[in-house]
C-alpha cells in the first residue's frame, strides 16, 4: 500500500507511513464483529446478519451516523488470520450471512481472509456505493450480494457532504457492475436474499430532488425483478455538523410522505421503505470491541 488506489479517490498515499483519505494506514482494524438485526428483513431475518465492522471509510460523509469509526478513531487491529477466525466464529453462530460494512480500504486483507475462510453461507458487501469495478471484480469471487447505498446521483451535495463530486458516475458504474456480476436477485424459501443487488437510499434533509433523481436512475436502469431498493427514513443528526445547519435535523413528516409519493410514482415495487420512526440514535451500534 505504498501508492494506494484501492478506492475511487486513488489518493496515492503510502499507507505504511501514514493513513490515506480512507484514514486506515496498512493495519487493518474491525470496530465489531456481532450478529446484527438492523438491516433489512432479507438480510438480518430471524438470526441475524454476521456484521463486520470496518474502521476508516474512503467517503467520509459529513452526516455519518458511525463517525467515529469511519474516521478510524475507533477499531481494535487484527491479521487477515484472525478476521477468517471472525468469519468463521459468527458462522458458527448461526447467522444468515456474513455482512462486511465499509471494508475497501482493506481490499486485499478481506480477500485474503475469505480465501481462508471459505464461508458456507453469503457473503453481504456492504457499502457506499463509492467502489470501482475492478475492486466489484476482486469482490465477486467470494461475495453474492452487495449491498451498496446509492447516495447521490446529482453532484452539488455529493461534493458539499462527502467531498466526491464524482460519487453520481462513480456509484452508478458500481452498482451496474455489481448487477452483471451477480444477475437478478434471488430470494431463499425463507425470504433471504442469497444472491444480487439491495440499493440503499437514505433520504437527506431538503435534499429532495436529490431523492427523486436516485429513483428514476433506478427506475430506468434496472428492470422489475432484477435488483431490490430500500428507501431509508433513518437519517438521524451525527457526524461533525457545524458547518451544516441543514442537517442539524431529523427529516419532516412532511419530507418523508414526499420521499414515499417520489417512489410511488417511480413505479419500483421490489423492496422495502421504512417508517419515519426507524430514524434514532438508539440504532446504532456500540464500536466496543465485540467479537474481535
Amino acid at each position: 500500500m505504498s501508492d494506494c488506489r484501492l478506492c475511487p479517490r486513488r489518493c496515492g498515499a503510502d499507507r505504511s507511513r501514514g493513513p490515506g483519505v480512507c484514514r486506515a494506514g496498512t493495519e487493518l482494524r474491525i470496530g465489531r464483529a456481532a450478529p446484527h438485526y438492523g438491516e433489512e428483513p432479507c438480510i438480518s431475518g430471524e438470526r441475524g446478519s454476521g456484521a463486520v465492522f470496518f474502521a476508516g471509510c474512503p467517503l467520509g460523509c459529513v452526516y455519518c451516523q458511525n463517525y467515529a469509526l469511519s474516521r478510524g478513531r475507533e477499531g481494535k487491529p487484527v491479521t487477515a488470520e484472525r478476521l477468517a477466525e471472525i468469519f468463521r466464529e459468527l458462522e458458527a453462530r448461526g447467522v444468515h450471512n456474513l455482512n462486511l460494512v465499509t471494508g475497501s480500504q482493506y481490499l486485499p486483507q478481506i480477500l485474503r481472509a475469505l480465501e481462508l475462510a471459505r464461508p458456507a453461507i453469503p457473503v453481504v458487501w456492504n457499502s457506499s456505493g463509492y467502489e470501482t469495478a475492478a475492486a466489484v471484480a476482486a469482490l465477486s469471487r467470494y461475495v453474492s450480494v452487495f449491498l451498496p447505498d446509492m447516495k447521490y446521483a446529482l453532484p452539488g451535495p455529493a461534493e458539499r457532504y462527502s467531498r466526491a463530486s464524482d460519487y453520481p458516475e462513480t456509484a452508478m458504474a458500481a452498482i451496474r457492475e455489481m448487477v452483471r456480476r451477480t444477475g437478478p436477485y434471488e430470494l431463499d424459501g425463507d425470504g433471504m436474499l442469497i444472491r444480487g443487488v439491495l440499493i440503499r437510499h437514505l433520504v437527506l434533509p431538503g435534499q429532495m430532488e436529490n431523492t427523486r433523481q436516485v429513483l428514476r436512475w433506478v427506475a430506468e436502469s434496472f428492470l422489475p425483478g432484477e435488483v431490490l431498493f430500500s428507501l431509508m427514513a433513518q437519517y438521524t443528526p451525527c457526524g461533525e455538523l457545524k458547518d451544516f445547519p441543514e442537517l442539524q435535523r431529523p427529516l419532516t413528516p412532511e419530507e418523508w410522505r414526499q420521499a414515499e409519493d417520489m417512489l410511488a410514482e417511480s413505479g419500483i415495487e421490489d423492496g422495502y421503505f421504512q417508517e419515519l420512526s426507524a430514524a434514532g440514535a438508539e440504532e446504532i451500534p456500540a464500536f466496543d470491541g465485540t467479537g474481535v
